[in-house]
């Protein structure tokens, strides 16, 4: 179900109920479409979600904070600067439609009265966000400023004066009772459907809401009147918030619907169903725009890394024919009584490689025992390089194998351990830090994957590189079993016993195959070796580790392994 009117008008009640005469205490702005206000009330802080999201325009209680950006967008900023201490009086809806307005009081700078209104406007692509001041209805700020040229009906920009979306003449169905609602649908067209008729005529009915009082209208008998008023009297009277789960879909809805058939599940408010409805989708929206951000950087720096470990192997190419460079030296200075004065190059015998001819180019501005130096020196600088290029190619190798494993993180992330992954970035000089204000909030540490073998025995998995490094380094004790995938980016998996069964070695190597690059192949190869053998270098990456001792298996990645290994239970 969409958040239409209908909707709209019992979440609206279920809200001011609880915070008209609260105060709001903090504003933050999670999202780019989203504001969450902390609203203290009757010894209580609510959090109150506004979201203007294209696909999930909507408001409702949040049971805890969200996660926030470290520093604040401007019009949040705004918002505290007005709103951050005011009392509400008032919150209301405007008719059946999806428009709500707060009304608050504060102070101003200089201790006078201030009345606000924060307009939320529930409209698809065009909801919006409006902070104005009551007095003159003066827009304060937007959180979509649109000029003139793109809204030829309002302008929405700060200064302007608000006015309300263009809006059908139709009817609050709320507003009637149950005679009058009969009188309006009989001036009806009833030639069209049961449906049409009643988006047509009022407001805040979806498709779905339509749907459903069509399908009581005509499976109890009884008129279209009757069978409208009886859904909002419901709506009114016995709210039994439902999620309706049909195939791959679910549906939510104020009570349970007889036009929908599927596992159902009832809420005691409707917030808690719009949470559980909404939180798989918020989750989704916000990894991929973090993981979006970090992914297209990491992928211009593997590009970039590819293309020099190339040049590299270009150079080291180059400089292994060194060996020719000093041949023509010596060789120069065995003939060079045969140079005659203005020859730019000459042939001898190679007493090299069986006396074969070669030729040797000359310059003529250098005498011969200068153009013998020159190809000498040309020889050591290509030696010298040789030590120099491999080293480069092994640190570009392993910068390679440092994006390519952060990528495999990323790919399996959540909220929380995309912003572990985005510090270590920081922190390697991948990305630079934002400048904030002082104070920054921490980004909490998220945990690691946690399993149980078939015998009970807990197994670990490392879900970014700063987790793997406390996992194998710090907390995994000495005789504790270690596993990886051999030399493929992937998480360190750490057994927590010091004897565990072949059957747990196993099933910790799948965890080790899954959680890798390989986890789509037929067959991974595993190393696993007891803590104790695990080094890591002066100055080596996050995640990266040496050892020694270990054995490996090999290992065919299965998901319904893994999901066996998350439902298993630990030993008692």
């Amino acid at each position: 179900m969409t958040f239409d009117g209908l909707m709209t008008h019992w979440m609206t009640k279920e809200i001011a109920d609880e915070i008209i005469g609260g105060r709001i205490t903090k504003i933050h702005q999670p999202l780019s479409t989203e504001l969450q206000f902390t609203i203290r009330s009757n010894r209580k802080n609510y959090y109150l979600v506004a979201s203007v999201h294209a696909m999930m325009a909507r408001v409702q209680f949040m049971n805890g904070k969200a996660d926030n950006p470290e520093t604040a967008p401007n019009f949040c900023m705004i918002l505290r600067k007005y709103l951050e201490g005011a009392i509400i009086k008032d919150f209301r809806q405007l008719g059946a439609d999806r428009i709500l307005q707060m009304d608050v009081d504060t102070r101003d700078e200089l201790g006078d009265k201030a009345k606000w209104r924060l307009v939320i406007e529930l409209m698809g692509r065009h909801s919006n966000i409006f902070l104005i001041d009551r007095t003159n209805d003066q827009i304060v700020d937007c959180l979509k400023r649109i000029p003139l040229s793109q809204n030829s009906f309002r302008t929405l920009q700060p200064g302007a004066t608000y006015q309300l979306p263009p809006h059908q003449q139709k009817k609050n169905p709320f507003a009637y009772d149950l005679f009058e609602l009969d009188t309006i649908l009989q001036l009806t067209d009833h030639n069209q459907t049961a449906e049409k008729r009643l988006m047509q005529t009022f407001q805040g009915i979806s498709s779905l809401s339509a749907i459903e009082i069509a399908e009581r209208h005509e499976k109890q008998n009884i008129s279209l009147a009757e069978a409208l008023y009886g859904y909002l009297t419901e709506g009114n009277d016995n709210l039994q918030p439902t999620l309706t789960i049909i195939g791959n879909k679910s549906y939510f809805t104020p009570f349970p619907y007889t036009s929908l058939t599927g596992d159902m599940k009832t809420y005691p408010n409707l917030s808690s169903l719009l949470e559980d409805y909404y939180v798989h989708k918020l989750q989704t929206e916000r990894i991929q725009q973090l993981a979006g951000n970090l992914l297209q950087m990491l992928k211009t720096e593997l590009k970039k890394n590819r293309d020099k470990l190339v040049k590299l192997d270009s150079d080291l190419a180059r400089s292994e024919n060194a060996e020719i460079y000093r041949i023509k030296g010596e060789l120069l200075n065995t003939y060079q009584h045969m140079v005659q004065k203005g020859q730019t190059e000459i042939t001898v015998d190679n007493f090299y490689d069986d006396y074969k001819p070669l030729t040797i180019a000359l310059s003529l501005r250098l005498t011969p025992s200068q153009n013998a130096q020159k190809y000498f020196k040309r020889y050591q600088k290509l030696r010298n390089s040789i030590a120099f290029i491999e080293e480069q190619k092994q640190k570009t190798l392993e910068e390679i194998d440092y994006i390519e494993n952060i990528i495999v993180q990323i790919e399996d992330s959540d909220v929380k351990n995309l912003e572990m992954i985005r510090e270590e970035l920081i922190s390697s000089g991948y990305l630079k830090r934002p400048s904030t204000r002082k104070g920054r909030m921490k980004v909490k540490p998220s945990k690691p994957y946690e399993f149980y073998a078939t015998d009970g025995t807990r197994i670990l998995v490392g879900r970014n590189n700063i987790q793997n490094d406390q996992l194998t380094l710090k907390k995994a004790k000495k005789e504790y079993l270690w596993l990886h995938a051999q030399n493929i980016p992937g998480s360190h998996v750490i057994v927590e016993s010091a004897n565990p069964s072949e059957e747990t070695i196993g099933e910790a190597a799948t965890l080790a195959a899954y959680y890798s690059k390989f986890r789509h192949s037929a067959t991974v190869p595993v190393d696993y070796v007891v803590v104790k053998n695990i080094k890591k270098p002066n100055g080596a990456k996050p995640g990266f580790v040496v050892y020694e001792g270990q054995q490996n298996t090999y290992i065919t990645p299965k998901e319904e392994i893994i999901n066996k290994l998350r439902n298993n239970q630990p030993k008692l």
